[in-house]
């Protein structure tokens, strides 16, 4: 766009920002939602969702991105992971279920994409966390610098595959049977630690982050474990549990926060519990004055992309409901206020120049080093805030759209833009755009992908947890 024009309208919102305050900027977001909001937010939808079709390949894999730069179609990059591949299951149910693609349509992207997960090589009933996305065979060379891969077995990364696979099976039975073989040996005890109360530091009733299984017996385990629980890899946690795989336990041996006089990014408060026989730390940072339950780096997608397919806020609406909303409000405030950027939604993602990284609210991230905005705003972080906020997340990406060009008519937000420059990332990721979709749906249709969540073991395990859960907040 025109660098003077994205000077002047940067520097308007940021001046009316600071003189007006956060209650004015919701009202002004509240006047900005007009009825064709929907129709905008179904426009986006379609968009967004065409570049989840743009990238994936004629194996049926969704790759890892494509860069829409170019006036010509973008190519898929060569490689994908599990995330990946869950994302362009749950985009394309939430295509039918929103009426954008047929339901025959359907069934044949889904069939072919669980066709492609079928032959895929597994280890110890696990994905990889690379494979080439236009042969499937597992990634040893990366594509764009040579460098040698060495296969892995990442915690999380499976969890959203099995998401999506999940999603994919409860919206077309033809498929069940297929996806059930593939589920029935996924066993998430496998990167358990069992909790052991005379040493939990070497057993602390967690998840490793995973393991390079070219070692005999299980393989090599990272050297952590996923302490911290507001944090995306409490959907293994939630799988695990809700399949009988994992004791229902390790819920509670995850961190609110790490413990007094460990170092973090602040001493927290709050206090000792005991919840079904566990000694648990109801711990909590205090944030702008507001009081909630940080992430491990600070950043939207750890909290806020697990409640699109589990109803966090429904079945725990004091406790997660409401450090939810208070995390949204902080990474608002930080934005408008604290940074004075005239927009705020800050995630992981491309960075504009190129390459990636972490961006986040160093405060609401229990990491000492945590993650920084930099300037840097990820348009997918406003779409989770959807579900929660609407009329902000809606006004704040029309003024990414309006002031800095971050929307692409042929294939949805690009993947960041820094608000300081008005540089626009080239790319799309899969991961983000598969996001973005989750959350358009989950506002248009609310409950369209949680419905496989809401049954099972989810419902008889999970959700009494979270009935139980009571933070210190």
């Amino acid at each position: 766009m025109n660098r003077r024009r994205f000077l002047t309208a940067a520097t308007a919102s940021a001046a009316a920002v600071c003189a007006t305050g956060p209650s004015a900027f919701a009202a002004t977001a509240s006047r900005a939602r007009t009825p064709s909001d929907t129709q905008l937010l179904r426009t986006w939808f379609e968009a967004t969702y065409r570049s989840i079709t743009a990238m994936t390949t004629e194996l049926g894999l969704a790759a890892d991105k494509i860069d829409v730069s170019g006036a010509s179609t973008p190519v898929p990059s060569p490689q994908t992971s599990p995330t990946n591949i869950g994302c362009g299951l749950w985009s394309t149910v939430a295509a039918a279920g929103l009426g954008v693609i047929s339901g025959s349509l359907m069934h044949e992207r889904l069939g072919r994409a669980v066709a492609a997960v079928e032959r895929l090589e597994r280890a110890h009933g696990f994905w990889f966390n690379w494979y080439d996305a236009h042969d499937g065979s597992v990634l040893t060379t990366w594509p764009e610098s040579g460098d040698a891969v060495r296969p892995f077995l990442s915690t999380v990364d499976n969890a959203w595959l099995v998401t999506g696979l999940r999603i994919a099976a409860d919206a077309d039975p033809a498929l069940r049977p297929r996806i059930a073989r593939l589920l029935a040996g996924v066993d998430w005890s496998y990167f358990y630690t069992p909790y052991d109360a005379a040493d939990p530091v070497a057993g602390p009733g967690q998840l490793l982050g995973g393991y390079w299984p070219d070692k005999p017996g299980k393989g090599e385990p990272t050297g952590f474990h996923y302490g911290a629980l507001n944090t995306e890899p409490r959907m293994a946690s939630y799988h695990g549990i809700a399949d009988g795989t994992l004791p229902t336990d390790h819920y509670w041996h995850l961190f609110r926060t790490l413990l007094p006089g460990m170092g973090q990014e602040q001493e927290p408060e709050g206090g000792y519990v005991t919840v079904d026989g566990v000694r648990v730390w109801q711990g909590h940072y205090t944030y702008r004055g507001r009081k909630l339950v940080p992430t491990w780096g600070g950043s939207m997608f750890e909290a806020l992309m697990v409640p699109l397919f589990v109803p966090e806020p429904e079945w725990s609406p004091h406790s997660w409901g409401t450090s939810h909303r208070r995390y949204i409000r902080s990474q608002i405030e930080h934005g408008l206020i604290e940074e004075k950027y005239g927009y705020w939604g800050f995630s992981p993602a491309s960075i504009p120049e190129g390459g990636y990284r972490e961006y986040g609210v160093d405060g609401i991230g229990m990491q000492e080093d945590g993650y920084n905005s930099l300037g840097v705003v990820t348009p997918h972080a406003s779409f989770l805030a959807l579900p929660l906020v609407p009329d902000e997340a809606v006004a704040n990406l029309k003024a990414l759209d309006r002031n800095l060009g971050a929307y692409d008519d042929r294939y949805g937000f690009r993947d960041s833009v820094d608000v300081t420059t008005g540089r626009v990332s080239d790319v799309v990721l899969a991961l983000d755009q598969g996001m973005i979709t989750a959350a358009l749906a989950q506002h248009l249709s609310p409950g369209l992908l949680q419905r496989p969540f809401r049954t099972g073991g989810f419902r008889s395990r999970v959700r009494p947890l979270l009935g139980k859960e009571r933070f210190s907040i």
